[in-house]
Formats: structure tokens, C-alpha cells, sequence
């Protein structure tokens, strides 16, 4: 007996046994995923354009606004700990002697204000369009004309060794656990961005600060390309500056042994 569900002619419901058709399965994975990607990008963009650098540049006003908050928190901690101090230098039980000791102390920890002779390191980019100015040099690479990391710290180092006894990058002073960083073309220290020209301030002897600066030779690496590409290199005497003491944080952070 012939089964009229099957009939092409016939206008009767089909049996529920009826094959689906691949086609029609395939087509509606195809705009199923199809509303996952739309909706998935949605969600991403948040109503913004996804296919701009506005991204980026927020996150450049982020970085920026990140370490304008920092310089107020280390600003409001240093006053905080001046506070402090005070209070505790009323009546703290230390005798005379055990005060100047612990003022020498901080002075060497570059808590307190440091006054005396100094002079001022500069260092700076090159221009962007800058070629070699002496016979028998390459043209220059992009990296030949930014200030690096080790270019700061072969200044700071050499200053050290020149008997400072201070030394300010910028607008802050170092201690002990300062480190000095470089991300790209920008100076990072403790939570601070900060962009070239650089200006490292150091109070001590000049004459031996500007010869440690001369015996160094890392620097006399550095003034290779400053002759040859025109990165930037000025030193100058400032007489009698005072530098800013320490304001931020001294605690100590380090990795612990598992188990």
C-alpha cells in the first residue's frame, strides 16, 4: 500500500517521521552564530567604536591621571609623617645623643631635606629626523635616538661615585630601594611617569661630581651618540639647591620560601 504522506502532490500534514533536511539545519548554525559575533561585540564595545586607538588613549590619560594621584598621595604622606614626627619629638624619652643619631640616620636614609652645592645632569631625546653627524657612522636607528634606562643609570651611578649625598630624578629623591625605570621613551619611578627632557639633581663636591661623571664609562659610551646623533647632554652648577626629602613609602616589599 502506497503512503500519500510521502507524496510530493499531497496536501496532508507530514508524518512525524520526516527527515530533516541538512540545508535547513546548516542555515540556522550559520545565523545563530551569526547573532553570537554581533552580540559578543556588542557587549566588547560598550556603544564605543572599536575600530579606533580611543582605547589606547584612554589608557594613556589613565596612566597619566594614576601617577598625577600618586604625587598627591606621596605629597599628603610626607606631610603626614612630618606630623609625626613632631608630635613624637615632643617628649619621646630619647636622650640628646640618641636624637642626632637618629637625625643622621634619616638623613642618610634621604627622609630629610638635604641642602648644599649641586649640580644638574639633562639628558634628551634626539630629533626625530636626526642623521650622523660624523663620517664613518651608520644612519641611526630608532633606538639611537631615546634616552634609555641604562642611560639614567649610568648618571645616578657615576653621581653615587662621586660622592653625593643626594641625588633627585626629577622632582623626587632617591634612597636606597629607588629604582629607575624606562618603559618605551617614558621614565617610571616609584609610581610616577614622567617624559624626557630628564633632570637628575645631585648636592655634593662638583668638581668630583662633574670628573665621576667624565670617568664614567658608560658615559663616554653615551656621548658617542650624543656627537654623533645629537641625544641630549647638559651639565650645569646650580650653587647651593636644597633637595626634597623622601615622601613615599619604605616598606620593604620581597618574595617568601614556599613551605
Amino acid at each position: 500500500m502506497s503512503n500519500s504522506a510521502d507524496s510530493p502532490q499531497s496536501g496532508s500534514t507530514p508524518a512525524p517521521g520526516r527527515r530533516f533536511r541538512p540545508v535547513r539545519v546548516l542555515t540556522v548554525a550559520v545565523f545563530a552564530l551569526a547573532g553570537l559575533i554581533f552580540f559578543t561585540s556588542f557587549d566588547t564595545a560598550k556603544g564605543t567604536n572599536i575600530r579606533t586607538d580611543t582605547s589606547l588613549l584612554k589608557l594613556s590619560d589613565l596612566i597619566q591621571e594614576r601617577s598625577r594621584k600618586n604625587g598627591e598621595l606621596d605629597e599628603s604622606n610626607g606631610s603626614l609623617r612630618g606630623e609625626v614626627e613632631s608630635l613624637a619629638a615632643r617628649d619621646d624619652g630619647r636622650t640628646k645623643a640618641e636624637d642626632e643619631k637618629l637625625k643622621a640616620l634619616e638623613r642618610r636614609a634621604g627622609t630629610q631635606k638635604l641642602t648644599g652645592e649641586a649640580i644638574t645632569v639633562t639628558l634628551n631625546d634626539a630629533p626625530p629626523d636626526a642623521t650622523a653627524k660624523l663620517p664613518g657612522y651608520p644612519e641611526p636607528q630608532p633606538d639611537y635616538l631615546v634616552i634609555h634606562q641604562q642611560d639614567l643609570q649610568a648618571v645616578v651611578n657615576a653621581l653615587w661615585q662621586g660622592g653625593a649625598k643626594g641625588i633627585k630624578v626629577m622632582d623626587q629623591r632617591l634612597i636606597s630601594t629607588s629604582a629607575v625605570r624606562c618603559v618605551g621613551n617614558t621614565l617610571i619611578l616609584q609610581g610616577r611617569v614622567y617624559s624626557p627632557p630628564y633632570k637628575i639633581t645631585a648636592v655634593g663636591d662638583p668638581e668630583k661630581l662633574n670628573k665621576a661623571l667624565s670617568d664614567s664609562p658608560a658615559i663616554q659610551n653615551y656621548m658617542v651618540y650624543v656627537n654623533v646623533y645629537g641625544l641630549g647632554w647638559k651639565v650645569t652648577e646650580n650653587g647651593t639647591v636644597t633637595l626634597p626629602g623622601y615622601s613615599g613609602t619604605v616598606d620593604l616589599h620581597y618574595a617568601e620560601p614556599v613551605g
